[in-house]
């Protein structure tokens, strides 16, 4: 692959802070998501209480998209339960470890929020957004939708424009602005699902474990949560389990704990939920 010219400026975002991304830390639950498998009555989204018209449209067109998405057997997702995150941030620690990153590369990254004089943690992974604007700005398609819902990066491809990065509203890209450090033997070459190493002169994200999904596996922010914070799901089969083996009927789960989506406004239609613990907003003003 050919270099790319680069600029000594420094990461769009840096690592958290009291983050050792060095000290090794041990996570033994790796739970298998078999029971994603089962099969759901009815739409996985039909049942979301959502506060306002604006939310039922949105979500309307969310259940419409997986309807004519019929070649895919899953559409995937994530739900965070704020109301169990402590802000211990394993979940960046166990990313980073997991596609061998460096320290400033923090694919999920744990924010402290404020709202009403109330300060809390909230994890921000990619959005794996229906109506995703960097995949839009992409001068050369690098960045492309699979037909279960994820948002991927192809780094052969991609000319390091970061177009995508100006255009997600999340901050969830990141510029790969020196070569990788060195990185464990991996069996097979970088593929946009697992992207290890990374390739100096592209943007790199946060993937929710693609290779790990069809062989049953959670991804590594949701196994490295000792809380159980971070739910993968599937609006197909409507399940979605946790990192301590919690498995919920993914539109009863969100329906009955008011779920929403961060910045829903903007039209992006993400499929990260939210579980607010305090009551507290997530749209753009938070």
């Amino acid at each position: 692959m050919q270099d790319r010219t680069t600029h000594p400026e420094e990461q769009p975002a840096g690592p958290p802070p009291g983050n050792d991304p060095d000290k090794p830390q041990a996570f033994s639950r790796r739970n298998l998501l078999a029971t994603l498998g089962v099969t759901a009555a009815g739409g996985a989204l039909a049942m979301v209480n959502y506060r306002d018209d604006a939310q039922a449209a949105t979500m309307s067109r969310t259940a419409s998209a997986i309807a004519d998405a019929k070649a895919a057997k899953h559409a995937w997702c994530m739900v965070i339960d704020l109301r169990v995150c402590d802000g211990c941030k394993l979940c960046t620690l166990s990313c980073q470890q997991r596609h061998q990153l460096p320290k400033e590369q923090t694919w999920i990254k744990v924010y402290p929020m404020e709202h009403e004089g109330q300060t809390f943690p909230m994890p921000v992974p990619c959005m794996m957004c229906e109506d995703p604007p960097c995949m839009y700005v992409c001068p050369v398609g690098s960045t492309f939708r699979t037909d279960e819902g994820l948002v991927l990066v192809d780094q052969d491809t991609c000319i390091g424009s970061r177009a995508c990065m100006a255009a997600c509203p999340y901050e969830a890209r990141y510029f790969n602005w020196k070569e990788p450090p060195p990185v464990k033997k991996m069996p097979l070459p970088p593929t946009p699902q697992m992207p290890v190493p990374q390739q100096k002169g592209t943007v790199g994200k946060c993937v929710y474990c693609a290779d790990r999904l069809p062989n049953g596996e959670l991804p590594a922010c949701v196994s490295g949560c000792p809380m159980g914070v971070i739910y993968i799901g599937d609006l197909v089969t409507d399940v979605a389990v946790n990192g301590l083996g919690e498995t919920v009927v993914l539109s009863e789960f969100l329906h009955k704990n008011d779920a929403v989506r961060y910045k829903e406004e903007l039209g992006t239609n993400p499929r990260c939920y939210y579980i607010a613990g305090h009551g507290q907003s997530l749209g753009a003003g938070s």
